[in-house]
């Protein structure tokens, strides 16, 4: 099993990990919800900070907010979120679960690839939320995802299939496709069937080698 190691972006500091207390997210939260680091702030309703379990053990990273997340202040609702939300279900978990999060917290005007300082900006929120979470592993779902995630321009196809290490903690991370992607072009579901199992039993042999 190949694996390959990705640490943070140089120009971005690492964050501590601290215990996940109710104030680290308060703050956090406050913090996202100010936010005005980058132009994306100007066009947007809301942020979209992220859903799920403070304690998952999974934490899924998509791209970006779309409009109806934008309006709603949740990542993935709408067709793309319920396509999640059943992916999640095939292996035995829920949005109530895992922690739900993009690598932007506001929307792009048109739904277009966010730009790269963007991300650099945004970047340490996502990495914060990492460090309060703890995950045992990150399913990035989309090339834009996992192709900022890890810092590289590989193709979707190349990145699947591996167990990637993300961050300090070298936290497994497995590449999927994106929800919305599967509902154009159902033939691939089978393929993120495979991704779900791989990182499932990414997970079973990560956990084991801790217990030994």
């Amino acid at each position: 099993m190949r694996t390959t190691r990705v640490e943070p972006e140089s120009h971005v500091p690492s964050p501590p990990t601290p215990a996940n207390q109710p104030g680290d997210w308060d703050s956090l939260c406050g913090q996202v919800a100010s936010c005005q680091r980058c132009g994306l702030h100007a066009g947007r309703t809301q942020t979209v900070f992220g859903v799920g379990a403070r304690d998952a053990h999974w934490m899924i990273v998509g791209e970006a907010p779309g409009a109806e997340e934008d309006r709603r202040g949740e990542p993935f609702v709408g067709r793309a979120g319920k396509q999640l939300d059943e992916m999640l279900r095939a292996i035995g978990l829920s949005r109530e679960t895992v922690f739900i999060a993009n690598v932007l917290k506001c929307h792009p005007p048109g739904n277009r690839d966010p730009k790269p300082e963007e991300v650099a900006q945004c970047r340490p929120y996502l990495e914060r939320q990492i460090g309060l979470i703890r995950p045992r592993l990150i399913l990035a779902v989309g090339r834009v995802a996992a192709q900022n995630l890890l810092g590289t321009d590989a193709p979707l196809g190349r990145l699947r299939g591996r167990v990637h290490s993300f961050g300090e903690r070298s936290t497994p991370l497995i590449v999927t496709y994106h929800p919305a992607y599967l509902l154009r072009a159902p033939a691939e579901k089978r393929k993120a069937w495979d991704d779900l199992k791989f990182a499932c039993a990414t997970l079973q042999s990560t956990q084991a080698a801790t217990e030994r």
